[in-house]
């Protein structure tokens, strides 16, 4: 390790003094002019880790469903993982060190996850739309060089694309080809050998109207539409040709202001969708006969796999185990649904995609989605192993609904959430069950919801037990939280501190929409008054 050639480096990507960054479940994020020495940081990070893992790993450049002037950067582990926790902690340090300490922190690193220096590393790089990705890409790659790593820039990917690179180069290919080919190829055979085994119902010619957030997902997305069969018409809107990266568009928009996105033409009980910037969300919706927006988020995405899946398994007779993962955030109505009517068994966690993923690694087939869009469905290594070897042998209906099984595998970006993946999951499962949108809409009616956020002068003053529904600090919020959703009817409300900014988040549910919006007013005015409110008091109707 060439400390004094890294120092020259770093030198022209100098950290501005005192900023302090914490890697989270999103890596870092930030304007994006004050990132220039965190990407090359996080270069040479990545070649400590590929050194370690003897694997290659992946840094994404994005910001995902943040505004266009923030960016950020994340790092992908052998398998296409979130980065482990330990190497969290590193990339923290490492980015927060003082340009004169730059050279002991890596030392410290190196020596305290006992790194090979001697060991080749390689590194794979891609980046979303965002003005300032591509600069911020050179960083990285300056890191990777100083340090001696090899690198392979994929330039524009989604950050689901780039988990898939990094989970193929380490697999020897059994996961698939690590290029935009095969990742395109992959995905859409397994669509087209699912979607076959729909009867043709006279809807043999389906449109979907897709809100491509002016990310990146709109370029991947028309470079794929040549692979997927006509019956699949995909119509881009928001598609970065004008308008601003998630600017008023959007599944983190959508979803947080229960309305459309600008930009997208809607007629009655079309079925619609939207991206986040990065494409690792997805959230669906429509407009019914009278004009309503009806809103289709994770959780009843997460109800329509979870319920095909486990319709398959019946056929085939195999008892593997099948799990639902939620967070707090999940609709009420949707985890009833799922316990009481389809005997699922759901599992709450912490917010943050890194806690589903790993609840649901427990299960043979374990479903995650954040109400959020954001989320996939694991298959366990014996799991997968078993329907294959089912899929060859069965016959008649078992051997066709294992052969869906194994469709389905080859479909859902394993390694992370995936809106291109789990968009062509949820087509195939509407069209194999003859379902409309109004149908999927109709499995059960969400409870009234909303969402605020207080500002607080220090986040920390909160701190929660039970996956985040109930607080422990400040002593005498829950009580209160606890007197006010007395209140109400079929009620609920929670609040958690952000992992990024200072404001307390708040969640209320209630029988109606009018008393989920009072109650949630109620709540924020508690912990505005309880947790140490700065700026303007909640105020009711926000």
């Amino acid at each position: 390790m060439d400390l004094d050639a890294i120092t020259k480096h770093s030198a022209s990507h100098a950290k501005p003094d005192g900023l302090i960054l914490q890697y989270g479940t999103a890596g870092f994020r930030t304007k994006a002019d004050r990132l220039d020495h965190v990407m090359f940081r996080m270069g040479l990070l990545a070649v400590l880790r590929s050194k370690q893992t003897k694997s290659t790993i992946g840094v994404m450049v994005t910001a995902s469903h943040n505004p266009e002037d923030d960016n950020g950067v994340k790092l992908v582990d052998p398998l296409g993982e979130m980065l482990a926790p330990s190497w969290e902690e590193h990339a923290t340090h490492l980015a927060n060190a003082e340009e004169q300490d730059l050279a002991r922190a890596l030392v410290a690193i190196s020596e305290e996850a006992a790194v090979n220096l001697h060991q080749d590393a390689f590194v794979v790089i891609g980046r979303d739309t965002r003005p300032s990705s591509e600069k911020l890409s050179e960083s990285v790659i300056d890191g990777v060089t100083v340090l001696g790593g090899q690198f392979h820039d994929y330039g524009l990917l989604t950050t689901p694309q780039l988990h898939y690179m990094v989970c193929c180069r380490n697999t020897g290919g059994q996961y698939g080809e690590a290029t935009i080919d095969g990742y395109y190829h992959k995905l859409s055979t397994a669509f087209v050998e699912l979607s076959k085994q729909a009867s043709c119902s006279g809807d043999d010619h389906r449109t979907l109207k897709v809100d491509c957030a002016n990310g990146i997902g709109a370029l991947k997305l028309k470079e794929m539409k040549h692979y997927l069969p006509q019956g699949l018409s995909v119509q881009l809107f928001n598609d970065g040709t004008k308008g601003k990266l998630n600017h008023f568009c959007g599944a983190d928009f959508v979803k947080s202001h229960q309305k459309p996105p600008e930009g997208i033409e809607m007629k009655a009980n079309e079925r619609c969708c939207s991206f986040d910037g990065d494409a690792d969300r997805i959230i669906y919706y429509y407009c019914d006969a009278d004009g309503h927006f009806r809103l289709i988020d994770g959780d009843k995405i997460a109800t329509l796999i979870s319920s095909f899946l486990k319709e398959l398994l019946l056929e085939i007779g195999e008892s593997l185990t099948v799990g639902v993962v939620q967070t707090a955030y999940a609709n009420g109505s949707s985890t009833r649904y799922l316990e009481e009517v389809m005997k699922v068994p759901v599992y709450c966690t912490k917010t943050g995609v890194k806690h589903l993923h790993h609840k649901a690694q427990e299960f043979d087939l374990g479903v995650y989605f954040e109400a959020n869009g954001h989320g996939t469905v694991l298959f366990s290594k014996a799991a997968e192993t078993k329907i294959r070897q089912l899929a060859k042998e069965l016959e008649d209906k078992k051997g066709k609904a294992a052969k869906m099984l194994e469709n389905v595998i080859d479909l859902f970006n394993q390694a992370t959430g995936d809106a291109i993946s789990d968009m062509l999951v949820i087509e195939a499962i509407l069209a194999l069950k003859g379902l409309t949108i109004q149908q999927w809409d109709a499995l059960y009616m969400d409870l009234p919801n909303r969402q605020l956020k207080v500002k607080v002068a220090d986040r920390q003053v909160i701190s929660t037990t039970d996956a985040e529904r109930q607080v422990v600090k400040p002593p005498g919020l829950q009580e209160a939280i606890n007197d006010l959703v007395k209140k109400y009817k079929l009620s609920r409300a929670f609040v958690r501190p952000s992992g990024t900014e200072d404001v307390v988040r708040v969640y209320a549910e209630a029988d109606s929409q009018e008393n989920a919006d009072s109650l949630a007013y109620e709540v924020s005015l508690a912990v505005f008054q309880q947790a140490g409110g700065v700026g303007e008091r909640p105020q009711p109707g926000f």
